[in-house]
């Protein structure tokens, strides 16, 4: 068990002001597996005051390219030297089959590390241009303060997709990571202690929503980048409008992957499960929306209950499982409800419908498929967060694509034809952020990461990342 009793704060573990505490759960045994500090309003104030003091006293703000690019590139190492540890740590906390925990939680981020660690010496944080009257001298420099505040579904990978591009820029952090799956973060600071990272220069502390609204309204707060839910992601940006301090949102989605007519089904379906289910469809991008012409739909419904009724479902730690848990008790009674009200609307549950038998312990729920699904149901347009598909029925491609758009969300989404160019001029007429073309892949470093409507604001990943943490300033030349 893992039991911390500090708070990472000015390059340092300190007692936290409070005595409050948070137990983190092993997600397939429900055992407390950690405890870490509840953080208070005094912890928040003290985590702000050493990021600010970092920013505007210390070297970090006033570093070259260069030497920021080695301390991230340093980051990426120490955490692909415990790759495991870490691998594990969020296979207990989420419920994250290891195999998906190594590669998509732990390696994924030191992927992005590394982008980072190179693209900070490319940038053009100062250059020339010749305007339309004078020379001008355009600089980019870091926005200051940021509050970088993450959920529990992937916690290191978007830790990182906040923390580099910040680094990158010469900011400085206070990370909020979720209570659920916080002791990756105790990890990743000693981490970063190893690393170089200068005090101050990153600052974590774990808190409620209560809290955490007082980091989001701090007035030393000088950006803040929340990923989790559209209604928390409503209240920060209400909040942050009130104060003109700049935000990005990355938030929910409810994605539709769509088969064209010629689909090469088995080629297609095994290709399109991992960008639905994984992380246990406790992912904002998963493709959870399959659409399936008409002419095939009972084959794409068979098909889909083939590959997905023999997935494996157990322990998160156990290789082979493709199924793990869900990260609480609440989430998972919370996705059961959505089964049921599948159910009650008429929709026809071809595999899974339930809890896994001889599963006892752990918060699993099978994984799911749904068929006779029409878009206006519940299942269709609201954001489940678990392992569960639904396979709508489209008559032709203009309808498909209007399905597709006919939901609040526009964070990611796919398209599988034996026509490339076919199905790439179909995702350009997609309102979302990423699609994929014969592929699960829901995003690329080196390309902007985000969402239309209410998937959120802003960008991360690729320049356009970096470009969201710092400020633009024109200065003219004679």
């Amino acid at each position: 068990m893992r039991v911390h009793d500090k708070v990472f704060i000015g390059g340092e573990w300190v007692a936290p002001a409070g005595t409050g505490t948070f137990d983190v759960h092993n997600a397939s045994t429900e055992e407390v597996i950690g405890r870490v500090p509840a953080g208070t309003e005094e912890d928040v104030n003290a985590a702000v005051a050493a990021a600010r003091k970092a920013f505007d006293e210390g070297p970090w703000r006033t570093s070259t390219p260069e030497e920021r690019g080695k301390v991230i590139a340093a980051l990426s190492a120490g955490v692909m030297a415990r790759l495991q540890e870490f691998a594990e740590i969020i296979a207990q906390e989420t419920g994250c089959p290891i195999d998906n925990s190594i590669g998509v939680q732990v390696f994924s981020s030191t992927m992005v590390l590394d982008y980072y660690a190179k693209l900070v010496n490319e940038y053009p944080f100062e250059e020339q241009r010749q305007g339309a009257i004078f020379k001008t001298l355009v600089r980019r420099e870091p926005v200051g303060v940021v509050a970088a505040i993450v959920p529990w579904n992937v916690p290191l990978f978007v830790t990182v997709l906040k923390l580099a591009p910040a680094l990158a820029a010469g900011c400085t952090v206070v990370l909020k990571p979720s209570p659920e799956t916080a002791l990756d973060a105790y990890l990743l600071a000693e981490v970063a202690i190893e690393a170089g990272v200068p005090a101050g220069v990153l600052n974590i502390v774990v808190a409620d929503r209560e809290v955490s609204e007082k980091l989001v309204v701090h007035p030393d707060i000088d950006k803040v980048s929340f990923t989790g839910s559209t209604a928390a992601g409503r209240r920060i940006g209400a909040l942050c409008g009130e104060r003109l301090r700049p935000v990005t949102l990355e938030l929910g989605g409810k994605s539709a992957c769509i088969l064209l007519e010629d689909a090469d089904l088995d080629k297609a379906v095994p290709g399109l499960l991992p960008g639905s289910l994984n992380n246990n469809g406790q992912a904002c991008v998963a493709q959870t929306r399959v659409l399936a012409p008409r002419s095939r739909y009972d084959e794409v419904v068979a098909k889909l209950a083939e590959h997905v009724g023999a997935m494996t479902v157990g322990d998160a730690l156990v290789k082979g499982n493709a199924i793990g848990p869900l990260v609480s008790e609440r989430q998972r009674d919370r996705v059961l409800g959505y089964i049921e009200k599948g159910k009650a609307e008429g929709a026809r549950v071809v595999v899974g419908g339930g809890r896994p038998e001889g599963l006892d312990k752990g918060w699993f729920v099978e994984p799911t498929v749904f068929a006779d699904v029409t878009n206006d149901m519940t299942i269709a347009q609201e954001e489940i967060f678990g392992p569960v598909l639904a396979v709508i029925a489209y008559e032709d491609v203009d309808d498909a694509v209007r399905i597709a758009n006919d939901s609040p969300y526009g964070l990611s989404g796919g398209v599988w034809s034996e026509d490339v160019e076919a199905a790439t001029e179909v995702a350009r007429r997609i309102e979302t952020g990423t699609m994929s073309v014969n592929s699960w892949v829901a995003m690329d470093f080196g390309a902007p990461f985000g969402g239309y409507k209410q998937s959120g604001l802003g960008r991360e990943l690729g320049p356009e990342g970096l470009d969201a943490l710092v400020e633009f300033k024109t200065v003219v030349l004679p």
